[in-house]
């Protein structure tokens, strides 16, 4: 901080006129700048700056202040910043002091008031090298100018990647903001700056293969003010050794609570299948989501239905005055008898996706409803974490939501802190690889921090919801020539997640334990026409594979999954052949595991199942 002098004596008039001479002999025209930031409101006068001198271990500098409008002015006020290692020392004719890098000058009692026309200077001495920026007199732009605001640019888009190769990358980000416009973007890898570029992509090359980078990118506008820095992107670069999974291989299935009516499917057949020894991971589905809390789907399936001695995983029938029955207590004996088993109650799902909206506008909120939920003294230890199913974020499934990019990792942000480290917290996410699809509505990437893993539904591809067809693999591996859709596959879907900066060993590959078919069809391989989808047991269009297996075996594999010609219908599903297969590539992709929707569609000795426990052996 410094202080402002006395009225100046003749002498040190004299000398700072004889200094001033000598310094502008000396300096260039550019020495005088007249500096423009821009400005909150009107201006009525300008401010122009003079390095006076320089003598290498500090300088001396000079404002002139101007009135420039129709009124006298009877105070005035300098505003600008110097960068890190400027400062001003000493200073006279106004009162000068600092805060960190910004500098501001009053006027001090004889020289404040301004007629129209009239100038008033003051002068201060200083270290450093650096050059005034984002000028200010009466909080309006020093150049005179009326454009409003005074803010340093927004935050871009935290950077996406594609064309990830070995050895280089492209950056792309959505543009940043500001009132004078954004004159370029400084690119950052970790912490180092890279690259300053005017547009809003950088290609990157020169890298090691199989190694992850991050990425940040910071806006600067023409006053040179650079705003806040972007979301970071980690990204993977191909090639190299795919380094092992933390732990075992995960092996998830879903229980729906509804099984337990029609389907007749109880917690007791995962023992009596054999499913049981086979999984690491159980989640339950479904709670709902209602008024922006976590709430109970189905109470009397899930803590209230009374099971018989036959009924019962341990074979020791419910008693009317217990305090827990339903799916709950069976899955109490399940953990039991498989100590290994975690169980997470899983959230929304397709039906009950449209309560996360109003979710996601109070994370905080949200995330203690779940918690008193899952943590509730009758059944928390059934329950080792959480899996939330939004269907989708940003994006349209049953509904469509616009809470924006930053609404999903805003929401598990807020779950993973409420839970913390002792529970799991997981997500079911979309497999929409397409481009602008649904995979880049949210921000998968920035919430892969607060997930533990994260479910890709890589199936329901393609269905007779398109009753014409074409016929087409609902979970095909790849792509393949005539696929309906470019981005509709799992190693796509996979690829896309990698890229965006989703470290493979927090994926899981998807599996349906179920076929989707047309009827009409006359064509046997994928492709072929249809007059509307194909009775199903449950639903058209759908049946469970321990169905299929039998009632429609498959003729042909197309994109790693079967498909199979019945008559006039035409379905597509997983074998354990298939299954078998998909196992290997998601271990050659260094993926965390796998999952499937669900149990009950799984032959009585869960073949399924089992080819999912032995491809990841």
């Amino acid at each position: 901080m410094s202080t402002a002098s006395p009225p100046p004596t003749r002498r040190t008039r004299f000398f700072t006129r004889v200094a001033a001479v000598v310094a502008v002999l000396a300096l260039p025209v550019t020495g005088l700048v007249a500096l423009a930031g821009p400005a909150q409101a009107a201006a009525s006068a300008t401010a122009t700056y003079t390095k006076v001198s320089d003598w290498g271990s500090g300088f001396e500098g000079k404002w002139v202040v101007k009135n420039t409008g129709t009124t006298t002015l009877s105070s005035w006020t300098v505003e600008w910043d110097y960068p890190a290692g400027t400062s001003v020392t000493s200073a006279w004719d106004a009162t000068v002091t600092g805060s960190g890098t910004h500098w501001t000058a009053k006027n001090v009692g004889w020289n404040g008031t301004l007629a129209p026309g009239a100038t008033a200077s003051f002068g201060f001495n200083g270290t450093g090298s650096g050059a005034p920026t984002g000028c200010r007199i009466n909080g309006a732009s020093c150049d005179g100018g009326t454009q409003p605001g005074d803010a340093p640019p927004t935050a871009p888009g935290a950077p996406s990647a594609s064309n990830v190769a070995d050895t280089s990358l492209t950056l792309t980000w959505t543009s940043a903001t500001d009132d004078k416009g954004v004159k370029n973007y400084d690119v950052y890898r970790g912490s180092a700056r890279i690259a300053t570029v005017t547009g809003t992509s950088y290609a990157d090359s020169g890298l090691t293969k199989g190694t992850t980078y991050t990425y940040s990118v910071t806006a600067r506008d023409t006053a040179d003010q650079t705003g806040p820095s972007s979301g970071s992107t980690a990204v993977t670069t191909t090639g190299g050794t795919v380094p092992p999974d933390p732990g075992d291989k995960v092996k998830l299935g879903y229980f729906t609570n509804w099984g337990v009516y029609g389907r007749n499917y109880h917690v007791k057949n995962l023992v009596t299948s054999g499913t049981a020894g086979r999984i690491t991971h159980i989640n339950y589905a479904f709670g709902n989501v209602q008024n922006g809390q976590c709430t109970i789907g189905d109470a009397y399936a899930d803590y209230d239905k009374a099971y018989t001695a036959d009924q019962s995983v341990d074979g020791v029938a419910d008693t009317w005055d217990q305090p827990l029955r339903g799916n709950f207590n069976q899955l109490r004996k399940l953990k039991k008898q498989f100590p290994n088993i975690k169980v997470l109650w899983s959230f929304g799902g397709w039906t009950w996706s449209g309560g996360f909206p109003q979710a996601a506008a109070n994370p905080t909120a949200f995330a203690q409803s779940c918690y008193n939920l899952v943590e509730d003294p009758r059944w928390a230890d059934v329950f080792d974490g959480i899996d939330l199913d939004w269907e989708y974020p940003n994006a349209c499934g049953l509904s469509c939501d616009t809470s924006g990019p930053a609404a999903f990792k805003n929401l598990m942000q807020a779950v993973k802190a409420r839970f913390g480290a002792n529970n799991l917290v997981t997500a079911a996410i979309t497999a929409d690889a397409s481009d602008g699809g649904k995979i880049d509505k949210a921000d998968y990437a920035g919430a892969a921090q607060y997930t533990d893993f994260y479910n890709v539904m890589t199936y329901d591809f393609f269905g007779a919801w398109a009753a014409q067809g074409p016929t087409a693999p609902h979970s095909p591996l790849t792509s393949y020539a005539g696929i309906p859709q470019a981005g509709f596959n799992s190693a796509d879907a996979i690829a896309k997640l990698k890229a965006k900066g989703v470290p493979g060993s927090k994926l899981n590959l998807g599996i349906g334990f179920y076929g989707r078919g047309w009827t009409g069809v006359t064509q046997a391989a994928p492709g072929g026409t249809a007059t509307g989808p194909a009775p199903g047991t449950y639903e058209q269009g759908i049946e469970d594979y321990k169905v299929l297996k039998n009632s429609c075996p498959a003729t042909g594999t197309v994109a790693g999954t079967a498909y199979a010609k019945c008559g006039s219908n035409w379905w597509s599903y997983d074998t354990p052949a298939t299954i078998a297969g998909k196992m290997a590539w998601a271990k050659q992709q260094g993926l965390r595991g796998a999952f499937y929707w669900e149990f009950s569609g799984d032959t009585a000795g869960g073949e399924l199942a089992n080819a999912v426990h032995t491809g990841l052996q």
